[in-house]
């Protein structure tokens, strides 16, 4: 059996989703709790800190939405299906090592 997960397993919708809602609930608790909801203040600066806690948690949802949305646009759809058995940033091994060119002179301007 192989236990290794496709590109598919790891990009569903409902983990994007919680991972949005998750850092939506952390801007919006620290904003809260930032601007004094705790505190012995008047009702209404409570429920001020409590409005701009709620905006700024619906902005953070959004803001990670639309950024996730547009990081998975950048996956080649042919590679949806294949099986990640590596780190997706190291290097494989069968790619020469990048090495600087020495040229002597200056480069061609490129048009």
């Amino acid at each position: 059996m192989n236990d290794k997960p496709t590109r598919r397993d790891l990009m569903k919708p409902v983990q994007l989703l919680g991972l949005a809602f998750i850092a939506a609930v952390f801007a919006g608790g620290v904003t809260a709790v930032s601007l004094g909801v705790f505190q012995n203040l008047p009702a209404d600066e409570v429920q001020r800190a409590l409005i701009i806690g709620l905006i700024a948690a619906g902005v953070t949802f959004i803001v990670v939405l639309v950024s996730l949305a547009l990081l998975l646009l950048a996956v080649d759809p042919a590679q949806v299906t294949k099986q990640i058995d590596r780190p997706l940033l190291v290097p494989q091994e069968d790619e020469p090592p990048a090495t600087p060119e020495t040229n002597d002179g200056p480069e061609a301007p490129r048009a």
